[in-house]
């Protein structure tokens, strides 16, 4: 009696699974299409647009940050950088006519050739002393490792209006660390404020504020080798030397290349060195030493917005054309 109340129905479902399959299209779908109704069917447009604003509200943060601090001031100063201030109907707009201006601006061009200057002598061996100092930390054979580390980064962690006022205190030959040597010697044998070690002066603060930095960067990326390949280096035989040039130093190339990447912007940007040392040594630093400087000088002295619009333009897009170029050239290398 009881197997006779089974219906149609409850005995496919009953026959299906004591075989093991799924269940009877027929009698699943319920609909004649022989399919069953996956969850979520029917709705996947109002899934789709879920998904597409909780990315949003994740990116919506940042994107606000950037647009308001970096998108609107560049696209106001490329705006300022088409108008000219004329002495009969105010501010015109003259298109490229500041661009062409800049191109042939004899003071634009010396600031900006001194900047590349500086680049080639001082972030070299800034980066070099950060490698060193890098792979001795990293090594075991130092001690005071921990000590060591605070030393070269606490300059980084000095801001860096005090430190160039410090090192103005240290170079000036009239008071300071120089003039007290001078006096000693009874010459003038330093000085960093003349106009032929001024580059060399600029240098040296910046060397002593950031090779700190780098050489975390290039620390952190030390601690991220495997072990397992200096233990192959020792069975081979290799000396600390070769290990570190052919393990290390490769193996932090990335690293290498964000420090490298990282003094390009800060060189290009070089402001607060020149303008805080030009009270000591004004016959030596002018008002367009740099270009940041220029721009800045153009803008707050002269009144000129516009052509100053212009000279942060044309840094900007130099710059990032440098640090592209850099990168991907170092993706090609890795590549081949």
């Amino acid at each position: 009696m009881a197997a006779a109340a089974i219906t149609p129905a409850n005995a496919g479902i009953t026959s299906e699974k004591g075989s093991g399959q799924g269940l009877d299209p027929a009698a699943g779908s319920g609909n004649g299409s022989g399919k069953t109704p996956r969850i979520g069917a029917g709705n996947g447009k109002v899934n789709k647009a879920k998904r597409s604003w909780t990315g949003w509200m994740f990116v919506g943060p940042f994107m606000v940050v950037f647009v308001a601090m970096i998108g609107a001031p560049v696209i106001y100063a490329i705006y300022l950088s088409l108008f000219k201030e004329q002495m009969i109907g105010g501010n015109q707009f003259v298109g490229f006519e500041n661009y062409i201006s800049l191109f042939n601006d004899a003071q634009f061009w010396d600031g900006f050739w001194r900047v590349v200057r500086i680049f080639i002598i001082q972030v070299p061996i800034m980066l070099g002393l950060a490698l060193v100092a890098a792979l001795l930390i990293d090594s075991n054979r130092l001690r005071g490792r921990s000590s060591f580390r605070i030393m070269l980064f606490l300059p980084y962690a000095v801001p860096g209006v005090v430190a160039v006022l410090i090192w103005g205190f240290i170079y000036g030959d009239q008071f300071g660390l120089t003039a007290s040597f001078n006096d000693l010697v009874g010459s003038h044998l330093l000085a960093p404020l003349s106009n032929s070690w001024m580059t060399w002066s600029i240098g040296n603060i910046l060397t002593w504020s950031f090779m700190g930095y780098n050489m975390l960067i290039m620390y952190s990326g030390l601690k991220t080798i495997p072990t397992e390949l200096y233990e192959a280096a020792e069975i081979d035989g290799a000396s600390r030397l070769q290990e570190a040039w052919h393990i290390k130093i490769p193996a932090i190339k990335g690293q290498i290349l964000i420090s490298f990447m990282f003094s390009i912007i800060g060189t290009f940007q070089l402001f607060n060195e020149p303008n805080l040392l030009k009270p000591l040594a004004s016959n030596v630093i002018t008002s367009f030493y740099t270009p940041n400087l220029y721009a800045y000088n153009l803008s707050m002295n002269g009144n000129q917005y516009n052509y100053s619009a212009t000279v942060a333009i044309v840094m900007g897009v130099i710059t990032a054309i440098i640090a592209y170029t850099t990168q991907a050239r170092s993706q090609k290398q890795e590549g081949n």
